[in-house]
């Protein structure tokens, strides 16, 4: 099927799931593949984790490094590879496709009850580790985790996420589209989802995901954000990234915003910190500290930014002082904001 939508959609229509009664359970193929699945990646995690304990204990030190460097600098610096191999392959896998496209996914998805699935690339990063302390000969598996293990690679190399049943297997192809950017401080190569004007990860048949830095997001937020769409919105994430798509000075100012104070911002030289009465539509009463990033971003700019405080706060001193937990007479003494 072009995508995971597709794939439960047919699922549903031709009602391949099974049903399952409370007093008896389903031994199909399904669930002895996921049983089987399971229990040889418990087998490898345990002799991996076995051969990490050993080398960690030997140097504590050497995870930490492994960790924050890059790949190359770890070994560089002497740290043994299967401590290197977790953060650069497992961890940075994690971080991009279970962390950042799996969400996006699953949002297209319906729930089919009875339905299992293993997460799309069916845990990639378990099997890239595996298959990296295999192919660096840093331990041995039994022969028959060595076969499923050999399965597992290439179901990941070749299709997307895929259902057993009792005599069928529903796949999904891969996405065509997936638009990414760098993890902010990923040292081993992570990356999330981003796109500015489009579908983040698109498949074949036209179905997608909107993200914007990370965010999954709905279509308006990408290609029509509006004020009124802005004052609306209860989800305070998907309301940020619609604001910062238009831009906080237009919104200011097409939303009408009450500027209740507005101060020199100590800790960010040339730069100030400006407190706004939040619009009416908001859930809940507060205020609005608009501000300027203290680090510079990958493009050299300094992003402008709101952030939510508590309505009682009539100062922009006293409400950026309240973000980093402190009063104003401390938060006036920074020489120097991140």
């Amino acid at each position: 099927m072009p995508s995971p939508l597709a794939a439960l959609e047919l699922v549903a229509a031709e009602k391949l799931a099974p049903r399952v009664l409370a007093e008896s359970s389903y031994d199909g193929p399904g669930p002895r593949i996921a049983s089987r699945t399971r229990d040889s990646l418990q087998r490898m995690r345990d002799s991996v984790i076995s051969r990490l304990s050993v080398s960690a204990a030997r140097n504590p030190a050497s995870a930490d490094i492994a960790r924050t460097r890059s790949a190359d600098a770890a070994i560089q610096l002497g740290v043994a590879p299967e401590l290197v191999v977790g953060p650069a392959v497992s961890r940075s896998l994690r971080t991009s496709l279970i962390d950042g496209v799996v969400p996006a996914i699953r949002g297209l998805c319906p729930i089919v009850p009875n339905c299992l699935s293993w997460y799309g690339q069916h845990e990639v990063h378990r099997v890239a580790l595996y298959d990296a302390f295999r192919q660096l000969g840093l331990t041995r598996f039994h022969d028959g985790d060595l076969e499923l293990l050999d399965v597992l690679g290439e179901l990941c190399r070749s299709t997307g996420w895929w259902w057993v049943f009792d005599r069928v297997c529903v796949m999904a192809d891969r996405p065509i589209v997936t638009e990414t950017e760098p993890t902010p401080g990923g040292v081993h190569g992570q990356r999330r989802l981003h796109c500015d004007d489009g579908v983040a990860i698109g498949f074949a048949d036209g179905r997608g995901a909107y993200v914007h830095h990370g965010t999954v997001l709905p279509e308006w937020v990408i290609r029509a954000p509006t004020i009124d769409r802005i004052n609306v919105e209860r989800n305070v994430e998907v309301r940020r990234c619609a604001i910062e798509r238009i831009g906080w000075a237009h919104y200011i100012r097409d939303a009408g915003l009450r500027l209740v104070d507005r101060a020199d911002d100590p800790g960010n030289p040339g730069c100030r910190v400006e407190l706004y009465d939040a619009p009416s539509g908001w859930a809940r009463r507060e205020r609005i500290l608009l501000a300027v990033n203290g680090s510079y971003e990958r493009d050299g700019h300094r992003r402008r930014y709101g952030l939510r405080v508590p309505a009682a706060i009539a100062s922009a001193l006293d409400a950026a002082a309240w973000t980093y937990g402190m009063n104003a007479a401390q938060y006036a003494c920074l020489s120097r904001r991140t």
